[in-house]
Order: structure tokens, then C-alpha cells, then sequence
């Protein structure tokens, strides 16, 4: 089953403000949720959205006003988001600092307490269209997931890492995780009974494993560091630095209290412009670009891409042909569509 774009954007939105959120803000979570689902990241589209109705109605997420501006320099800001909508917050960042680095060639804003953000990927062609790069990055202080390398106990979430790179033609649209797999994945797969690809978890005893459930045992698991159990210490590293620019940066994280799920977020833009310039940028980026795509590929009859070149395919083909979301995401909005009396999308196809 297909649906219209567009269809799910106003769902999602009328959810969203008769859940009591104002129309902007409404606007911006719907756009970023349905492009994640656009591009083919299901785990982190409108299937986070009826969490983040629930947060609405609980007062967990904060409906109205904008965010408090704790920091002002030229090219670094510093905000205590409010627990406002994550998605929101983001994109406000984000013409703050294009607008910036505009004029000083880099603008960075760190955002504490900002309320859970989405799919990082879903942000990042709105620069690399307007010949910027972005790196993105967040952290989750209020809940961990994630060991430390040669460690049992939880410390971390996935801290995804992202960025986006003009290169004169199809962009980069980098977004991993700094852990094996995502709270997402792992979360849904449990759910349904099913195992990871591969043996991305750890139960608490230190056995790598494919089955989520060691998650959820006792003595509690734990999702491995990027890298696994030979190499982990790499995604253990990288997970610091998130750490670093995040909760270090916005000068709050995992030494405060807990206030509920949410993300301390590090957004910088930078303008090719102002240091070589953009056509010398392209130049480079598009060449490293254009010799991985033409790569002897490994397995015959399988090409090689550069990140986010599948998922920008995808989102312009749905589009056009309509979103097949993934089966369980409409029954899980259901109860809230009756609750707040929205009509359901109809499948366009």
C-alpha cells in the first residue's frame, strides 16, 4: 500500500496540532518524519510519531515558545531547547546558522534539552542544496544503550553521526551510528521476534549475539560499539567525541539529572564559499564521488554509491509513486486517530 506524500505530511500535522502543538512547529516535525520514511528510514519516520503524541499528552514535550538563547557569539550559539519538538528546533538551528555562515563562513548552535530530533539524513540535503556542507550529530543523556568498548554497563545511545557534502551532482548524505545498530531497530525486531542481521548486541554475560532479546533479559545487554567486538574500540572512540561536541559543548548531559527522552544536539554549517570557494569544493568532492561510484564493484551485477545516493533515489521515485511505509507504522497511529477524531490517509495505491 502507497500513499501520497503529501497525505501523510497533513496527517501527521493535524495530529500533531490537535495534540495541541502550534501549527509551525507541527509542520516541521510532520515534514522531517515523512522525509525520513521518504528516503527509506523507517525506523525513525512517523513510526516515532506516536511517541512523540504521547510525550504531547503527558507534557513531556513542550508544545509552545521558542528556546533559550544561553549563548551568542558570531559563528557559536548555545540554546536550551525547552524540550521543544526536536525536529523544529533543528531546522531553526539550521537557518541560524546558513544565515551566519553566510557572513563568517561557519556558524555552529549546540542545543541542550532539545526534545528527540528524528532522522539526522532527513536534514541534510536542505544544505548540501544550497551548496553548504552540514554535520549534525546528538546524544540522548537521559537513557544509555550502548557499552563502552571492553565494558558490560551502558553509558552511551547510538550517538548517530552525519553530514551532508555538495559535490556538483547527487550529494553525500552521510548518517551512521557510532554503535553496531539503533535503539529503533533493535526495539522493532524485538517486538516482532525477530534477530539482527548480523551479531550487533551483547548479552549481559559479554557473548555477542544476533537476538535483540538479550536487550530486554537479566542481566540486561547491550548494543555494541560501531566495530563489534574485534574492532569496537573505533566506534568507542567516535561515540566520545559525540559525547564531547554535544553534551561537553551544551554543558549539559549524562552528569544531570534525567528529564525524559530527548537529545543534546551539535548542527555546524559551513560555506564552501568562504574558503576555497565552491566550485574548487565540488571539484574535489565530486571527483572522490564520481571514483567510488566507478569502482570495480566487489560483487557482480552490484554497484558501488556514495552514502544517501539510495536514499535520495528512493525519495524522489516515492514521490512520485506514493510512500509504502513499513506495515506496523498506520495500526500504531490508529487509537490516536480515533482519539483525536483525524481521518486516516487513503492508499493512493
Amino acid at each position: 500500500m502507497r500513499y501520497a506524500h503529501t497525505d501523510l505530511i497533513s496527517y501527521a500535522r493535524a495530529l500533531l496540532t490537535t495534540a495541541g502543538l502550534e501549527r509551525a512547529k507541527a509542520e516541521a516535525v510532520a515534514a522531517i518524519l515523512v522525509e525520513a520514511d521518504l528516503m527509506g528510514h523507517n525506523t525513525h519516520g512517523l513510526a516515532l510519531l506516536p511517541g512523540y503524541l504521547g510525550e504531547l499528552e503527558s507534557g513531556s514535550m513542550e508544545k509552545l515558545g521558542t528556546p533559550t538563547v544561553l549563548a551568542d557569539h558570531p559563528a557559536a550559539v548555545t540554546w536550551d531547547g525547552r524540550r521543544l519538538p526536536g525536529p523544529w528546533l533543528v531546522l531553526e538551528a539550521m537557518a541560524l546558522a546558513t544565515e551566519r555562515a553566510a557572513i563568517q563562513g561557519t556558524c555552529t548552535v549546540v542545543i541542550r534539552r532539545s526534545h528527540h530530533i528524528a532522522c539526522l539524513a532527513a536534514y541534510l540535503k536542505r544544505a548540501t542544496d544550497q551548496g553548504l556542507m552540514m554535520l549534525l550529530t546528538c546524544s540522548d543523556p537521559n537513557t544509555a544503550s550502548v557499552a563502552p568498548f571492553g565494558g558490560l554497563d551502558a553509558v552511551f545511545t547510538p550517538n548517530p553521526v552525519s553530514a551532508g557534502i555538495p559535490t556538483g551532482g547527487v550529494p553525500v548524505l552521510m548518517d551512521v551510528s557510532t554503535s553496531a545498530t539503533t535503539n529503533g531497530l533493535t526495539n522493532r525486531l524485538h517486538k516482532e521476534g525477530k534477530r539482527l542481521p548480523a551479531a550487533w548486541v551483547m548479552d549481559g554475560y559479554g557473548v555477542a549475539s544476533d537476538n535483540p532479546a538479550v536487550l530486554f533479559d537479566e542481566p540486561k545487554g547491550t548494543i555494541l560499539p560501531l566495530g563489534g567486538m574485534d574492532s569496537g574500540h573505533k566506534g568507542y572512540g567516535l561515540t566520545l567525541l559525540v559525547e564531547a561536541l554535544t553534551g561537553g559543548l551544551a554543558g549539559h548531559g549524562r552528569a544531570d539529572p534525567k528529564e525524559g527522552w530527548g537529545a543534546t544536539v551539535f548542527l555546524q554549517v559551513l560555506d564552501p564559499g568562504a574558503f576555497a570557494g565552491l566550485d574548487a569544493f565540488t571539484r574535489q568532492t565530486g571527483h572522490v564521488a564520481d571514483a567510488c561510484r566507478t569502482s570495480r564493484p566487489a560483487h557482480e551485477g552490484s554497484a558501488v554509491r556514495t552514502p544517501g545516493e539510495k536514499g535520495i533515489a528512493l525519495a524522489a521515485r516515492q514521490m512520485e509513486s506514493g510512500v509504502e511505509l513499513y506495515p506496523s507504522i498506520l495500526p500504531s497511529l490508529s487509537s490516536w486517530a480515533i482519539k483525536l477524531g483525524i481521518t486516516e490517509p487513503v492508499a493512493a495505491h
